[in-house]
């Protein structure tokens, strides 16, 4: 093992947070490698031992092997994400099959699998905490769920699979990107930006200037292409544009992922079928609070009748207002923001023109550390001493009242070649306890916010804020984290329950008493007005059905892909998307353009069969929020009840167990249709 090599050693560092000014690309395969074989030699230290299987020397002694390779690993596939390059991607696909199998040779040991089955099987005499019957149970589950009783030869499948998987999702979120990187829409005629506001102007001059190029630039990022999509005047452009964007990864070239989406989710349905599951949908369903496929289906139902006839109101609205404007147009997607966006205008006297400047993202910053503060008594410090993987990220020391150590929190705000698009939240490092000494975690958020433009800070939209508060509401839920171990601590709990903590978030942002915490003119340092407040949360039901509409069409596509049958023979990828958007569909038709293609969440991230999360979530925030409100929109007691049912709680127990703890009932969906103004009248 090369020593030298500061990923297969402990952290030389400050808090042992990532030496990423010592890290180079060449370091991350023999460092993998090295600590994949260290990884396996604790790993056959438990099976080899003479002594009889217990919870410490089986359960907990698998929960802590391979700590150095978590460390490094999770170092490589952040930066894949957040600062890649084609030699990141390159190591990213070349390591991720030896790491697929080496976790196969784990789940699939029979040996070992016998020694926790030992342990799982005298689990009612063993007189453990509910933390660690949740990670007994979810230990062996794991491995009954990763092949462990499958015979040799469906074993060997499922290896087969299982790294094949892990490659493709992989070359799909690379597609995205490089599709999503190579466009850009020059624009040397002054006269196409009509209609956008300066902010934007000078946003497009900037990209163009650090391009190289003469004139304006519009490129796929959602700094840019959004606020070209709500504003701009020309309607050609607009076509383009949206085009571009709609038919990311469906050209039959290089980067087209349609073949990539019938392998991957054949194979998952043949993955799930050797585990005898009828689908893949209904394997990962087992883990979720939803359970089964009919009860996604049941809420999705239910919101679709709540949303669909109003969804529809509001797209007959917006033609109407298109004639009203004399514009003789047939209403297509890509006029749905630009109309949009003036009607909100018009109704509520709101847009971002005119709350940018009250959205300076420093304040904004100090603003949700200020939220943190109130509810849960988090301090936030600056260190610019750590190191950091771009100049653009700043890293925070984190404190409870009490002086104690929480976390490292990273923030990185900007969009970059080298970052996917979106915004999220990781680890770094899981807050856990070994042999009694707490190891406290390393957080960060990755966002692609407007940047500064030499004349103007970091302006953010509405939405933006709103993407902060969401991730930092993630965060939250792993900063807080007060568990044992690792694998159930923080972040790691039912797919469908871990929006609870961000989505909740971004309830504040519709408080006067948050918003007056840092909501104020970068300029002038007049507060937001309340006339403008009022205004604002006025306008946070406008178009709510049309988006509910829009995330159910999303969860419905996932949920169709992911209930097909291994015999399923997909001839078209855009067919089956038009099918699946049948019920929810409000424009015509345009050609050529696919969300499959580029739907990463659920192609290359962990949200296949689970897109629907995040309006089971809405309704667990809504009904959450309403207990704030009701009680208090910063009440310390309903805060401490939070933070000490749910956000410290990680997935150590139920979550409906915990939920129920905190709010004193099972949640209710009328909050959530009262808060989207889909309530019957």
């Amino acid at each position: 093992m090369n020593m030298n090599n500061p990923l297969v050693k402990p952290f030389d560092t400050p808090f042992g947070v990532p030496p990423f000014d010592q890290i180079n690309a060449d370091h991350f395969v023999p460092g993998v490698k090295a600590n994949i074989e260290a990884a396996r030699k604790e790993v056959d230290a438990i099976v080899d031992s003479q002594e009889e299987p217990t919870f410490q020397n089986t359960i907990e002694a698998l929960e802590y092997s391979g700590d150095q390779l978590g460390l490094s690993t999770s170092i490589l596939f952040n930066l894949n994400s957040a600062e890649t390059s084609d030699e990141i991607q390159k190591i990213a696909m070349d390591l991720s099959p030896e790491l697929t199998a080496f976790q196969n040779d784990i789940m699939q040991n029979e040996e070992l699998f016998n020694r926790v089955k030992k342990v799982h099987d005298q689990k009612s005499e063993l007189n453990l905490t509910t933390e660690q019957s949740t990670l007994l149970e979810k230990t062996y589950k794991g491995f009954l769920r990763s092949g462990a009783g499958l015979g040799e030869t469906d074993k060997q499948r499922y290896r087969e699979i299982s790294t094949q998987l892990s490659e493709l999702t992989l070359k799909f979120g690379e597609h995205v990107l490089a599709e999503t990187n190579r466009y850009e829409l020059l624009i040397e005629n002054e006269e196409d930006l009509a209609g956008l506001p300066q902010y934007a102007k000078d946003a497009a001059a900037h990209l163009a200037k650090s391009s190289g190029k003469e004139g304006w630039m519009i490129n796929l990022q959602a700094p840019s292409y959004i606020p070209f999509m709500e504003h701009a005047d020309s309607r050609e452009l607009r076509e383009e544009l949206f085009k571009a964007y709609m038919t990311k990864c469906v050209k039959n070239d290089e980067f087209d992922n349609q073949d990539l989406i019938r392998t991957i989710v054949s194979l998952r349905a043949e993955l799930v079928k050797l585990l005898g599951y009828d689908n893949y949908a209904t394997y990962v369903l087992e883990e979720r609070m939803a359970k089964t496929v009919e009860g996604v289906g049941q809420l999705q139902e239910e919101l679709l009748e709540k949303s669909l006839g109003r969804a529809k109101a509001e797209v007959e609205e917006i033609k109407a207002f298109v004639k009203e404007l004399g514009h003789d147009i047939e209403l297509q997607r890509w006029d749905w923001a630009y109309y949009s966006e003036k009607l909100k205008k018009k109704k509520y006297n709101v847009s971002d023109e005119l709350l940018k400047p009250y959205f300076q993202l420093d304040k904004c910053i100090a603003g949700v550390f200020a939220v943190a503060e109130k509810l849960y008594g988090l301090q936030f410090t600056p260190n610019s001493d750590l190191p950091v993987y771009h100049e653009d990220v700043n890293v925070y020391e984190v404190h409870d009242g009490s002086g104690k150590l929480m976390a490292l929190f990273y923030a990185d705000f900007f969009p970059r070649k080298g970052k996917r698009g979106g915004a999220w939240m990781t680890n770094y490092r899981e807050q856990q306890i070994i042999n009694g000494k707490e190891r406290r975690p390393v957080v960060s958020i990755v966002c692609n916010f407007t940047p500064p433009s030499p004349d103007t800070p970091s302006l953010l939209t509405f939405d933006e804020v709103n993407t902060l508060f969401h991730e930092f509401g993630h965060a939250l839920h792993s900063i807080l984290a007060e568990g044992s171990y690792s694998s159930i601590s923080g972040t790691n709990v039912y797919w469908d329950f871990v929006e609870l903590p961000s989505q909740i978030m971004e309830n504040w942002l519709l408080e006067k008493e948050c918003l007056d915490l840092f909501a104020e003119h970068y300029q002038t340092g007049e507060a937001i007005p309340q006339a403008l407040i009022d205004n604002l949360i006025r306008a946070s039901k406008y178009h709510q059905a049309y988006q509910t509409l829009r995330q159910l069409s999303f969860g419905i596509l996932d949920m169709k892909w992911h209930t097909i049958n291994t015999e399923d023979d997909i001839a078209s990828v855009l067919e089956f998307e038009k099918e699946a958007f049948a019920k929810t569909e409000l424009f015509p038709e345009v050609s050529g353009a696919c969300m499959s293609t580029q739907f990463s969440h659920i192609f290359a991230g962990g949200y296949g069969a689970g897109y629907y999360s995040y309006k089971w979530a809405e309704v667990l925030d809504a009904d959450a929020f309403s207990y704030f409100k009701e009680e208090g929109t910063f009440n310390k007691e309903v805060a401490a009840s939070f933070r000490d049912n749910i956000l410290s709680k990680g997935g150590s127990e139920h979550p409906m167990e915990l939920y129920k703890r905190f709010r004193g009932k099972e949640p209710s969906i009328e909050a959530l249709l009262e808060r989207s103004g889909l309530t019957d009248e």
